[in-house]
């Protein structure tokens, strides 16, 4: 099926980062681009770079935990054309001894990773099923397992991916393709340099993820024939331990 020109990606923040990645790629695929995020001025940075390589981007600041935040995203979004792609990266991470968590904080981490995911859906799906088109979400290794200090985090995640699960069975048989990517290691990014640097020099070579190449999986999976979609994908450096 033939994939519509738009593609919404939700979750952009710094330029390195994977938000930023996966928009720069669905560009360069020929996609033109709405790119999405809390902070304006990092996004229209980053519609700008798209465009003055060639591509085509628009940016509009949303909160995804808000509902009319996110319809107004994709009134703006479906205002240029038809819907094909719907990316779906906002999360938030960090280590909490669970003595240490609040209600609050953990129902902050909830909205995030995996209400906001729900909002997006609910509005994405009329468009999607109109039309075919692909509904992907961002997940981690903690979307598949428990850790300690990540108590928030990981029930979260495992949420948001179960979420998926569901809606790729509900709707894969009217045509949108649901998926998940599992993202299991660092991300080498400004974000996970600037908290975690020396961790990040220790995993060496190719230790960490590279968003570009994170990127290029969301992309294979966008243009599968519908007679083999893959619901869930995950990628992980070569040296990581599993």
């Amino acid at each position: 099926m033939m994939k519509k020109p738009i593609a919404i990606v939700l979750g952009v923040g710094a330029s390195d980062g994977l938000g930023a990645a996966l928009a720069r790629r669905f560009a360069s695929g020929g996609m033109e681009v709405v790119i999405s995020g809390r902070t304006e001025e990092r996004i229209a940075k980053i519609a700008e770079e798209i465009g003055a390589s060639g591509g085509k981007a628009h940016f509009h600041a949303a909160d995804t935990t808000d509902a009319g935040s996110v319809r107004s995203l994709f009134e703006m979004a479906s205002g240029k054309g038809g819907i094909g792609a719907v990316l779906y990266n906002v999360g938030n991470n960090m280590p909490l001894p669970f003595a240490d968590l609040t209600q609050e904080m953990f129902e902050d981490f909830w909205r995030v990773c995996c209400f906001g995911g729900f909002i997006t859906a609910k509005a994405a799906l009329p468009f999607l099923e109109d039309g075919g088109g692909s509904l992907f979400f961002t997940g981690a290794s903690a979307s598949m397992r428990g850790r300690a200090m990540f108590a928030h985090f990981g029930s979260a995640k495992a949420a948001l991916r179960t979420l998926a699960q569901a809606l790729a069975k509900e709707y894969g048989p009217r045509g949108v393709h649901v998926g998940h990517v599992v993202v299991d290691g660092a991300i080498d990014g400004s974000r996970v340099r600037e908290h975690f640097a020396e961790y990040l020099e220790g995993l060496g070579e190719d230790g960490s993820l590279k968003p570009d190449h994170i990127a290029e999986a969301f992309w294979m999976m966008h243009n599968q024939h519908r007679s083999v979609w893959t619901f869930e994908l995950d990628v992980r450096p070569f040296k990581e331990s599993w």
